[in-house]
């Protein structure tokens, strides 16, 4: 029966997951197919191993760094504890790989339990840094409502598992020890051979059983459900980290993307010799982003890699000087629109699908954008630095993003800010953004 009902809930788990996964999956790929996914990437394997698997760009700041390496470790070596019970629960075994693998299986959960001790401590410091301390990064007025209870499910969830972890193995030495004739020895783990007669000693055999099924159970229950949690909450970032990394751009940092029929249409006006073929600019062609259509496969790919950390909105320095924009907002909002529009497609396709001149392959419109979520105030405040490109952990470019909503405003609606019409005025008649009286190379007529 036990063993049914393991089936059971492992393959619910498995098709709720899926579904989540594939939600996620058919929102990254409403937007366009850009330049990076179509490029050949020779050092993406490199920043994957580096800066997702490696943590490379985290030890910018050592103490969250550190915190953060101890329960990223013990996520990945629990796995072997996982598949462990997962197979244990098909078969109708107990710790079937301690025949397997001998003594090298005690080494194994040693060692998990030595990284679940340091995961708890990360936990905790975690928690406290978010609902005690108040790090500012941690506590701005974004973060309020889900993602603060997010991250805060996430942390108990951590809590839970390591709870499950030393109930089974604590009252697994104590069976051992009290009825070794009749229960094998799992092995030597390094903290419940003393922490099991510790806290399980005084249990009766029935009492023991019943708290080495609840932790095990525990355990697994929590795993699953951290599977089907995953795709709603920002701790994607645990696996979208590995592809965001590896199609993130080759180019420098502080390299703005051209539009290529804007570059040729200003190189024909000053009469610079344009390489190559000239690119028409078609009459219905898109200036920028207005939408989450109009952006690249990759920029939504990043919104769900962010990890809502706010390293970015914390060197911003717009953001600092007290306006409104916060690069990590800004992820955060093309998130949500993502989820508005697949929750529209889904729950009345006949209303919000179907209609003609959207832009978009679903013929998608609800008289909504991204300017409903990001306001023109935020982007314009940007000052386009590259200081939160620079500091994401995980390779995500929020300028781009920017500039993006940012062209479209000016481009595709005339728009922005009136004290910039100047500057484009000057760039316009002497190729300098500030008001000249000769043109600004007339320098060189000389040399």
């Amino acid at each position: 029966m036990s063993r049914i009902l393991f089936l059971i809930i492992l393959l619910g788990a498995a098709w709720l997951a899926f579904k989540g996964y594939s939600k996620v999956y058919r929102n990254v790929r409403m937007g366009r197919i850009g330049s990076v996914e179509e490029t050949a990437h020779a050092g993406g394997l490199r920043k994957m191993i580096l800066i997702a698997l490696g943590q490379k760009k985290m030890f910018a700041r050592p103490i969250p760094a550190f915190l953060h390496l101890f329960i990223y470790v013990a996520f990945i070596f629990t796995q072997f504890d996982l598949i462990e019970q997962i197979i244990d629960g098909l078969v109708g075994t107990h710790r079937i790989l301690h025949g397997v693998f001998g003594s090298f299986y005690s080494v194994m959960v040693s060692f998990i339990e030595l990284l679940s001790i340091l995961a708890f401590i990360g936990t905790i410091a975690f928690l406290a840094r978010r609902n005690i301390l108040r790090v500012p990064r941690l506590a701005s007025k974004e973060l309020a409502g889900w993602p603060k209870l997010d991250a805060n499910l996430i942390l108990l969830g951590e809590i839970l598992l390591i709870t499950g972890i030393f109930t089974m193995n604590g009252s697994d030495q104590v069976l051992h020890l009290n009825w070794p004739e009749k229960y094998a020895r799992p092995g030597f783990f390094l903290f419940s051979n003393g922490l099991g007669p510790l806290f399980f000693g005084h249990m009766s055999e029935t009492g023991l059983e019943i708290a080495r099924q609840f932790g095990w159970w525990l355990h697994v229950l929590v795993v699953l459900s951290f599977l089907v949690y995953l795709p709603y909450s920002k701790h994607l970032h645990i696996l979208l980290a590995f592809p965001n990394t590896y199609f993130s751009p080759d180019k420098s940092r502080g390299i703005m993307v051209n539009m290529p029929e804007i570059e040729h249409e200003v190189k024909s006006m000053l009469g610079i010799e344009i390489a190559g073929a000239k690119v028409e600019m078609s009459p219905d062609m898109q200036f920028g982003a207005a939408d989450v259509f109009h952006l690249t496969r990759h920029n939504l790919l990043s919104a769900y890699t962010c990890t809502e950390c706010g390293r970015c909105t914390s060197v911003c320095p717009a953001h600092i000087s007290g306006k409104k924009l916060s690069p990590r907002k800004v992820m955060m909002d093309v998130r949500d629109r993502m989820e508005e529009i697949r929750s529209n497609i889904e729950a009345d396709p006949a209303q919000f699908t179907g209609k003609e001149n959207t832009g978009n392959q679903y013929g998608y419109s609800d008289n909504k954008n991204l300017f409903d979520y990001t306001t023109k105030e935020e982007i314009n405040a940007c000052t386009t630095c590259n200081a939160c490109v620079e500091a994401c952990p995980v390779l995500i470019d929020p300028l781009d993003i920017i500039l993006q909503l940012r062209r479209y405003e000016i481009l595709s609606e005339s728009a922005g800010p009136p004290d910039w019409n100047p500057m484009f005025t000057n760039l316009e008649n002497s190729g300098s953004p500030w008001q000249m009286t000769i043109a600004r190379d007339e320098w060189t007529a000389g040399v």
